[in-house]
């Protein structure tokens, strides 16, 4: 359900970006205008590093949203989040739920972490379940967290820690 991002999939993530730019502006930062070209995507893929990934989540062969690990915090912590979102016309199919379960494997796994963190607008319940599905516990609400269309907008905050 889950595959990394390279730049060769810049058009592609591109175009589902442009095409879903209205629907997550209310959820996500500001993104300047030059984040929805196809350069700024490739560059952006090309320079992934440890710390940060970004996998596409997708639904047969094609490319149905993404699922980021940002934000890595090494040392004793061995933490990072995750953000994520799909297609409009492919929501409610699981692929959420799925993508998150496979991103905690790797974070987990190859990525050596021992805790995913992750945010949702207090409104959006969906992504509240698809958290709750994959065993993360919510551990509260982070007054203006996060700068979204000009306002600090607060969060609720989900925690997994690996199991030992």
């Amino acid at each position: 359900m889950i595959r990394r991002l390279v730049s060769d999939d810049g058009a592609e993530l591109t175009a589902l970006l442009v095409a879903n730019r209205e629907r997550l502006r209310p959820l996500e930062p500001d993104r300047p205008d030059e984040f929805y070209t196809v350069e700024f995507q490739r560059e952006r893929l090309g320079n992934q590093q440890d710390g940060r990934w970004l996998f596409g989540i997708v639904e047969g062969e094609e490319l149905a949203g993404t699922i980021g690990v940002n934000n890595t915090i090494r040392g004793p912590l061995q933490s990072a989040n995750i953000g994520y979102w799909v297609d409009e016309p492919r929501r409610r199919r699981g692929l959420a739920s799925a993508a998150v379960a496979g991103v905690v494997d790797f974070a987990f796994g190859e990525a050596g972490l021992h805790r995913v963190e992750a945010g949702t607008l207090p409104d959006n319940l969906a992504s509240q379940r698809v958290l709750e599905k994959n065993g993360f516990e919510r551990i509260g609400v982070a007054r203006r967290y996060l700068l979204i269309g000009g306002d600090w907008r607060d969060h609720v905050l989900f925690q997994r820690v690996a199991d030992v």
